[in-house]
Parts: C-alpha cells; sequence; structure tokens
C-alpha cells in the first residue's frame, strides 16, 4: 500500500531521527471525544502554574533584596538507567491507527527487524483482518506510514505488521525464560494515544493464565509475565523491556476495577504481557509462512465445568481419534488434574499451559476417572 502521507526528511539524516514534538493546547483540543477529561486534568494543571506564578511574583516584589540563584549542573544518566533504556528502545517502538469508516482503534508495536517487520497484538489490527480496515503507523519521529497485514495468530494475541523502510532501528530480543519476580521492567507505547509513553516497574509473578475475547471465537490464551508497570488502553502491542534493553513481553492486558477515562478502565498496577519466547516463534512463523499453528493434546473441554480441574465432556467425539490422548488412553469423562506436575483448576488452565509448550514436546497428564487418580504420558502436536 502506497504511503499517503508527505515527510520532509532532512539530508543526511536517518529517517528515525527527529526532534521531539512539543504538544500545544491546540493540539490537545484536536484529539478525540474520549480525551476530554485528560484536556481537563491539563488546563487545571496549567491553572495551578500559573497561580503559582502569580503568588511567587507577589511575594517577590515584597521583598526587593531577593537574589534568584541559577545553576549549571548537569544531571549524569548512565546508558543502564531508565532515562538512557528509554532513549536507546523508543525509536523502535511504534504508534498503530486501524480505522474503517467510523470503526477503529490504537495500540503498539516495535520493529522486529530493519525492514519494517512489526510486531503487535492480534486484537489491535484484527479489524483489518475481519473487516478490510486501513493500517497506518507513527514512528516516533512523527513520520507515518501505511502498513499492511503479514499474517496473525488468534489463540496467541499475536500480528505481524510492515511497512516499506530498510533501515528500521529493531529491539533486541531477551529470554523470557530466564525472567526472574522482582526483576525492573520499562513499558513503552502509546496509551490513550500518547506516543512514546515510558513506564516502569517490576515483574510482579510469572506463568499467569490470562484470557481474552470473551469466549468468541477471537479468545486468545496467554501464559503472561504479570507486572506493576502502568498499562492503559493503547499500549497493547509495545514492548515490556527488561534493563539491558531487551525485549522480554509484549503488553497485552490488564486488570481493572471500573470504567474511567473516556468510558475505559485505567491500570491498577495489574499487566500483563505475553512472553518474548513465545512471541518470537509465533513472529518467525508469520514471517516466513502467513500463519502458524499452536500445540493440542487432541481433546475438547467443558468450560462450563464447575468442579476443580478440567473435564473432558461426556459427549462421543470430545477425545480426537487417534490424536495424542487417545493414543495415551484419555477418554470421555476424565477430569485432567496436572500437567507436567503444575495443579490445573480449570480449563483455561489447561489450554494454557498446553499452549506455552511446543509441538513435539512430552508432557505428563495427571487425571482422576470415577475416583480413581491416574497418570499418562503424550506427545503434542500442531493443530490443523
Amino acid at each position: 500500500m502506497a504511503n499517503n502521507f508527505n515527510n520532509s526528511d532532512t539530508p543526511d539524516t536517518p529517517w528515525w531521527i527527529s526532534d521531539h514534538k512539543v504538544i500545544t493546547a491546540q493540539d490537545v483540543k484536536k484529539r478525540n471525544t474520549r480525551t476530554v477529561s485528560f484536556g481537563i486534568a491539563i488546563t487545571m494543571a496549567l491553572i495551578a502554574g500559573v497561580v503559582g506564578s502569580v503568588v511567587g511574583r507577589t511575594s517577590a516584589s515584597l521583598d526587593t533584596k531577593t537574589n534568584l540563584v541559577s545553576t549549571k549542573s548537569t544531571i549524569e544518566r548512565k546508558p543502564d538507567s531508565i532515562a538512557g533504556i528509554a532513549a536507546r528502545v523508543s525509536p523502535s517502538v511504534v504508534s498503530i491507527e486501524v480505522a474503517n469508516g467510523n470503526s477503529g482503534g490504537t495500540g503498539s508495536g516495535f520493529f522486529l527487524d530493519s525492514s519494517g517487520h512489526i510486531l503487535t497484538n492480534n486484537h489491535v489490527i484484527s479489524l483489518a483482518a475481519t473487516s478490510g480496515a486501513s493500517i497506518k503507523v507513527k514512528l516516533a519521529n512523527g513520520k507515518n506510514y501505511d502498513a499492511k497485514l503479514v499474517g496473525r495468530d488468534v489463540s496467541y494475541d499475536l500480528a505481524v505488521i510492515k511497512i516499506t523502510v530498510t533501515d528500521a532501528p529493531a529491539l533486541q530480543l531477551g529470554n523470557s525464560d530466564e525472567v526472574q519476580v522482582g526483576d525492573g521492567v520499562i513499558a513503552i507505547g502509546s496509551p490513550l494515544g500518547l506516543t512514546g509513553t515510558v513506564t516502569s516497574g517490576i515483574i510482579s509473578a510469572k506463568n499467569r493464565p490470562v484470557t481474552s475475547g470473551g469466549g468468541t471465537r477471537e479468545s486468545s490464551f496467554i501464559n503472561a509475565l504479570q507486572t506493576d508497570a502502568a498499562i492503559n488502553p493503547g499500549n497493547s502491542g509495545g514492548p515490556l523491556v527488561d534493563l539491558s534493553g531487551a525485549v522480554i513481553g509484549i503488553n497485552s492486558a490488564i486488570a481493572t476495577t471500573s470504567s474511567g477515562f473516556g468510558g475505559q478502565s485505567g491500570s491498577i498496577g495489574l499487566g500483563f504481557a505475553i512472553p518474548i519466547n513465545q512471541a518470537r516463534k509465533t513472529a518467525d512463523q508469520l514471517i516466513k509462512n502467513g500463519s502458524s499453528t499452536y500445540p493440542i493434546m487432541g481433546v475438547s473441554l467443558d468450560t462450563r465445568y464447575s468442579g476443580v480441574g478440567a473435564k473432558i465432556p461426556d459427549d462421543a467425539g470430545s477425545v480426537s481419534p487417534g490424536g495424542p490422548a487417545d493414543r495415551a488412553g484419555i477418554k470421555s469423562g476424565d477430569i485432567i488434574i496436572e500437567i507436567d506436575g503444575k495443579a490445573i483448576a480449570t480449563a483455561d488452565e489447561a489450554i494454557i499451559n498446553v499452549r506455552s509448550h511446543n509441538v513435539g514436546d512430552k508432557i505428563k497428564i495427571k487425571l482422576q476417572r470415577q475416583g480413581a487418580t491416574k497418570e499418562v504420558s503424550l506427545v503434542l502436536i500442531a493443530a490443523k
């Protein structure tokens, strides 16, 4: 798709470097109706600043002997400081806008390679896949590009899009398996359309079972990293990086308590990211093939079951004939209570646990059948 935007490039300067844009009051007024309350907050802050300024001048006028002292001291920002990491990572993070008539949404993403492949969430660009919506990408320097959808994976809530560039500043990918609870992290993205926003926190927990999609066919199942770094609507698809600047997760979901800003709920310190080790495998498949797959054991699960464990329905066909579960001796009505030694409380937990593995992995399953406990092993296969 052709670039519909006019860019005025500076000769001899890399396309991804430019001056920061100053947000004016007029810019704020042009934002959509969801940002009205935010504009009021900014206005009130400005008013408070003006009042403080007036009071300061009044006080100074009462004491003509006041001497104002200025300093030329500089703040040293080390490369491994939050400021240093943000300066290195931010040029690689993009803002994404998807529009189809009156429908649309925004999100974030980041460059995977120099040829312009961008990793983001499926739910950010799903309208482009289902309704033919356009995808626009805004870089950290303010330049805009049309993007095309390379591929998406609903099951992991991941997608790859691409813009036409040849020297994109790709981010380094880390190892999410080595992340520990308490490690410092930084989230960068475009919450509520505010591009280049940086927040920091720690890894609060690992292996959190997170589902999205409300049970529709667009549902995703994520074995997530939990963080207290502030994440809000618009951060989706942006990177969660460690204190070396390497990406360890894709910011994808938040837990909320009530509706807030512009009808959307905000951060309460419970954010969730897709581990980069899973995202890397899926992104590689999407770039090479335009599609990807995930591991299965060949059973259906009863999501309405209220007991502890993941129940295989009593219905015929709930165990796929000739599939891994069938060959391992699993039967309709069995209740899965452990996978590889990890307790399973619900069907969602069983699905997420299986999808955290690779096709070809061998797993151990403990199940209950008519009051008796049984343990079997099986090899996961790729979903068709």
